[in-house]
């Protein structure tokens, strides 16, 4: 089988590392040079994007709840054993009243999101976004006349589908790489990739040119086998051997990249072994371990040269078709007080203004219920959090939540009104890009919708 110089860079980056990932480190051919790394101060030029993706498909109906009697009654009946109690929901003082008239809380286990909403106004909340092809409605849908994303109400395709930020597209590069692409130019020295994920392989990352550096939540992860009283004499050898020269075009390539790789460990691993945080983050999660890290590398940007970062981190668990309400009380928890962390870590570094925490997830769920759980569904709602958001308010149009409603495709299956495309659009504008031409590289339909700017964002001044 023949193999091309690309697919080769990219294995052999993840060879070096001791990782499976074929993106993990094509851009170790870029990596950290000690000697000649140069420090860019940050100050006001630095911004950071970080995707939060919730694998499963989160049940945003008991994320975001109704709590006018009207139509919290209509909630109730439609989830049967799933539904929260009225009494228990904490309620959201909206900025903007809902234009039907409706009041909505957060599920119970949420305080600390609640008080970034209704205190702080530093969270905001994007309602039934989700996957589409074009602007569609339910009846569309229904008549077999709408343009559809491929394998609706699938996990994998969805997942992929919300990452690429293209449906109808190529699956080979996500949004968040190709924005990345664009943009690398800002940190204006070779460094270790400006997209880094501590939940390892993604579609969101993958450019044309850029791909995620993979980084464990104890760091950067290093070569094995180098340990003990002969490690050094190891280490000593296997540079000796990288460094003699190769007529073979792989051979060299692969040296290269595997003495790059060491170099992004020893770089990356002693700047963060110098940061301490004071903030408190939640002990025995993986999600908390995650975006703490995170926290830590944005903490050593300037020593980075780093202006622009893009971070991906996940969680999962969130496919609930059976005991939803216990499950979902431990993941809505967890999320909030490892949300909360991380926006009180960026307080505590200055850069909150700088930093965008946004979510995702593959769907809804059906509004009602199966049972002791409820099945996978289509539009949903995310969560945007920094301060730079314009907090304090829900975004986009909150569904008639109605079964055969208006809005309801089967189940309780609420078509999106907001696209993935408009919701991603919004972000992108404020991480930089200002150009028509620059946001439909990054998302190539997004000139089939209306509202490539949903307004929850502060926009920063231009960069100098």
């Amino acid at each position: 089988m023949e193999i091309s110089r690309r697919r080769f860079i990219r294995q052999a980056g993840c060879a070096a590392l001791g990782t499976t990932s074929l993106a993990s480190t094509v851009w170790n051919l870029r990596a950290i040079n000690a000697a000649t790394a140069q420090a860019i101060s940050s100050g006001t030029e630095f911004r950071s994007l970080v995707c939060l993706f919730l694998y499963g498909g989160n049940d945003a109906n008991n994320m975001i709840v109704p709590t006018d009697n009207a139509t919290y009654g209509v909630y109730s009946a439609a989830r049967g054993p799933i539904a929260l109690a009225q009494s228990a929901l904490l309620p959201l003082n909206l900025v903007t009243p809902d234009p039907q008239g409706r009041t909505f809380g957060l599920h119970p286990n949420m305080p600390e999101l609640q008080s970034l909403f209704n205190t702080d106004r530093k969270l905001a909340i994007m309602a039934n976004v989700g996957t589409l092809v074009q602007p569609t409605t339910a009846a569309q849908y229904l008549n077999g006349t709408a343009k559809l994303p491929p394998q609706l109400f699938s996990h994998a395709d969805q997942q992929v589908e919300w990452q690429t930020g293209w449906p109808d597209g190529p699956r080979t590069t996500g949004w968040g790489g190709r924005l990345a692409d664009l943009l690398m130019s800002f940190n204006n020295v070779d460094t270790i990739s400006m997209s880094i994920s501590l939940a390892g392989s993604n579609t969101f990352q993958v450019g044309n040119q850029v791909s995620e550096y993979q980084v464990a939540t104890s760091g950067p992860v290093g070569l094995t086998g180098f340990g003990g009283a002969d490690g050094k004499i190891r280490y000593q050898a296997v540079q000796d051997l990288l460094n003699l020269p190769q007529q073979n075009l792989f051979e060299a390539e692969f040296g290269k990249i595997t003495n790059r790789a060491i170099t992004n460990y020893n770089i990356l691993s002693g700047a963060v072994a110098g940061v301490t945080l004071s903030t408190p983050f939640p002990a025995n999660s993986d999600l908390s371990n995650q975006l703490q890290m995170i926290a830590k590398i944005i903490a050593v940007r300037d020593t980075l040269g780093m202006r622009r970062q893009i971070y991906f981190c996940s969680v999962g668990g969130y496919d609930t078709h059976s005991d939803e309400l216990n499950t979902q009380n431990n993941l809505l928890t967890e999320l909030s007080q490892c949300m909360n962390a991380f926006y009180q870590a960026t307080k505590e570094l200055g850069i909150a203004d700088r930093v965008t925490l946004f979510t995702a997830s593959d769907f809804s769920r059906t509004f009602q219920s199966n049972g002791g759980g409820s099945d996978h569904a289509w539009g949903s709602h995310a969560l945007i959090l920094g301060d730079s958001v314009k907090g304090g308010d829900i975004y986009g149009a909150y569904p008639t939540i109605a079964i055969n409603g208006p809005d309801d495709v089967g189940e309780g299956r609420w078509v999106p009104t907001t696209s993935v495309d408009e919701y991603s659009a919004t972000l992108a504008k404020w991480y930089g890009i200002s150009s028509q031409t620059d946001l439909a590289t990054v998302l190539p339909n997004i000139g089939r919708f209306g509202t490539p700017d949903l307004g929850f964002m502060n926009q920063l001044p231009p960069p100098s």
